[in-house]
């Protein structure tokens, strides 16, 4: 089981010196990977469902691990997630390609549809319309990775005639993580998806999701090209955890182990606590 650590490009961590000796910092602790968070914008006043208030910085996920891909050298730098809906899938293909090349493939994009209707409608997606976006966009945004002539036609994407490079660094594309707790979410990783991303308490919440993966599993084909779903897996509330918890979700089969310094809004205080978890991959 590998370890990674979320949510550094929020709040009091993403200024660009932080920013830096924390990634340095991570990677040198043997941190296998670097993930981040995505809100364009936040319901002002906030909503009983928003993590962060309206006024919390929160950097663009992409723009923070273009910086951070310049610092470092061997961790992965992860979207946990990305609310794709709100992206434009071509333009996006676009980016974390080039951003895969640049981090010489070092990019995981963890994708879900987001739940927030007033920062959908702001960038004037109608809730509803998630789920079905994000089905859409990834099949959209795989024809331009890995087709010889991409093309595609669907209810909110349109393109044929149109090429575009460098393609990223694996031939089967950037891998997908796909993020949610929802039997919809299961299945979409399960068909869609090289892992799955979730968050829990325990190791009793995620067996409750690997159940549900399992179930997803007997009721929709997974492509051969995926091969094995890949579990990454973050505990909050409580942050902390303990080695007895690490070593069940090693045995669970958890492949990467997210650790959440946040809510900490101390630099340093982050930094001791990833030296404090930093053991509990081995």
């Amino acid at each position: 089981m590998e370890l990674g650590v979320y949510g550094l490009s929020a709040k009091a961590t993403l200024g660009p010196l932080d920013t830096a000796r924390l990634a340095r910092r991570a990677e040198n602790l043997g941190y296998r990977s670097w993930w981040v968070g995505d809100h364009v914008v936040l319901p002002s006043p906030r909503v009983p469902d928003s993590p962060m208030a309206p006024t919390d910085p929160i950097l663009d996920p992409l723009v923070h691990l273009s910086f951070v891909a310049a610092l470092t050298e061997r961790m992965e730098l992860g979207t946990g997630i990305l609310i794709l809906p709100q992206r434009n899938p071509v333009v996006l293909a676009k980016q974390a390609a080039s951003l895969d090349v640049l981090s010489r493939g070092r990019l995981l994009l963890g994708v879900a549809p987001g739940y927030l209707e007033p920062e959908m409608a702001a960038v004037g997606v109608a809730l509803s319309e998630r789920g079905g976006r994000t089905d859409e966009y990834l099949d959209a945004i795989r024809q331009l990775w890995t087709e010889p002539e991409p093309a595609f036609h669907g209810k909110y994407v349109h393109f044929e005639h149109v090429d575009a490079h460098p393609r990223p660094v694996r031939p089967d594309g950037v891998p997908i993580m796909i993020g949610g707790h929802s039997p919809a979410a299961y299945r979409r990783a399960v068909r869609r998806g090289h892992g799955w991303i979730g968050t829990g308490s325990s190791p009793q919440d995620l067996i409750v999701h690997l159940d549900g993966l399992r179930t997803a599993a007997a009721e929709v084909p997974r492509p051969a090209y995926l091969g094995r779903l890949q579990i990454n897996f973050m505990q909050i509330d409580p942050v902390e955890v303990d080695a007895n918890n690490a070593r069940r979700y090693a045995e669970l089969g958890v492949d990467r182990l997210l650790v959440y310094p946040l809510p900490l809004e101390d630099p340093a205080a982050v930094e001791t606590f990833l030296e404090r978890h930093a053991e509990l991959a081995n």
